[in-house]
């Protein structure tokens, strides 16, 4: 049987891809001993082997490249009973060949988006620097430096956008007020408007334009040079050091920039009011001493404290998980602003929602 094998002369037609423009080339194997038993094997869109071994039938194996299973093709049974042609799937033979692979766990591969674990790492920030500051660990003398670079250095433009958008609603109100013939209602609704609204808003706005940006761009900064990891080296928490005295600074200084906002919108629409549509400045007041609550103006205070954590929360965590240089601090710095303007205004809507229900009465007493 072994010195049968050794007279085969075999012949490999390997065909070339599709793509090729070289002619289909013939690979012979032959044995030097081969005898007149020998019989050629060829391999032409599949294999055929062909055998003559004494009193044995010829056995034909086919590799059927289009099909999917393994089945007998026609004329498979000999006279003798045996099996002549098989029809065999490509795939199974590859798969064969390979090592089982167990699949992989679900979710395995997938993993959340950046924003996402931004979103997240700011309420951990926010609930580290609750903890810290019910513990009392805070650091006095940076709580200070943000405090002055928060407040004062803020109040110049502030004032400056509370004093135009103040004339630009007196312009409106006491316009259409006056062809109505409700002159005493100006102030009242003036007030109201700049209490409720106006001064928190625009003061937190200015805010996140002016400190936010500039939180985000220190921390993303001092992220990206690495400057955090050596402070944790050097035993610092960062967020003791870092994040709590930005957050306590915008929390205290914001109530007291709407106030300022608050006085100065009142006061350049009252001037406006009389030197432009001839109403009285003592008028305008009386209307907005009349309508005012204590209410009021307490609402104007917790929301501006509200936005201030907002502000300096969103935009220290932002700048503590900024990733790629300085690309990264500029997004960074943007995303903290947006994000920060966004979370102004919802926030803005529950708290009014939450204050300010049922039917008013404030301008009954006009």
């Amino acid at each position: 049987m072994i010195q049968t094998a050794a007279h085969m002369s075999v012949n490999f037609n390997l065909p070339c891809r599709s793509g090729s423009t070289k002619p289909c080339s013939w690979m012979n194997i032959r044995n030097a001993n081969q005898s007149q038993l020998s019989q050629r094997i060829k391999l032409n869109k599949g294999v055929e082997i062909s055998q003559n071994f004494g009193h044995f039938n010829r056995t034909k194996f086919f590799l059927n490249l289009s099909k999917n299973r393994v089945s007998p093709s026609a004329n498979t049974m000999a006279e003798d009973g045996h099996v002549s042609a098989i029809s065999v799937s490509e795939d199974i033979l590859d798969t064969n060949d390979k090592p089982f692979q167990e699949p992989d766990p679900l979710f395995s591969k997938w993993s959340p988006p950046g924003y996402l674990w931004r979103g997240l790492s700011v309420f951990v920030l926010a609930g580290q620097v609750i903890m810290r500051v019910l513990t009392g660990n805070i650091h006095w003398k940076n709580t200070l430096q943000q405090l002055e670079r928060v407040g004062p250095k803020s109040v110049g433009v502030c004032l400056l956008t509370a004093a135009f958008v103040g004339m630009a609603f007196a312009i409106q109100f006491v316009r259409e007020f006056t062809r109505l013939g409700l002159n005493r209602a100006v102030g009242g609704v003036l007030a109201l408007s700049f209490t409720r609204e106006l001064s928190p808003v625009i003061t937190s706005i200015i805010v996140a334009g002016r400190i936010g940006s500039a939180f985000a761009a220190e921390l993303g900064t001092m992220q990206v040079s690495e400057q955090i990891d050596t402070l944790r080296v050097l035993g610092t928490d960062p967020v003791d050091y870092l994040v709590t005295p930005r957050v306590i600074a915008s929390v205290l200084a914001l109530p007291f920039l709407t106030l300022i906002c608050f006085t100065v919108g009142m006061a350049s629409s009252a001037i406006l009011a009389e030197g432009v549509y001839g109403i009285s400045i003592n008028v305008i007041l009386d209307s907005a001493q009349r309508a005012l609550r204590p209410w009021d103006i307490i609402s104007a205070m917790i929301k501006s404290q509200v936005f201030g954590g907002i502000i300096s929360v969103v935009s220290c965590g932002w700048g503590m998980t900024t990733l790629g240089g300085a690309k990264g601090v500029g997004e960074s710095t943007t995303s903290a602003v947006v994000i920060s303007l966004v979370g102004i205004f919802i926030a803005d809507f529950v708290l009014s929602y939450f204050f300010f229900q049922g039917a008013g009465d404030s301008l009954k007493n006009l």
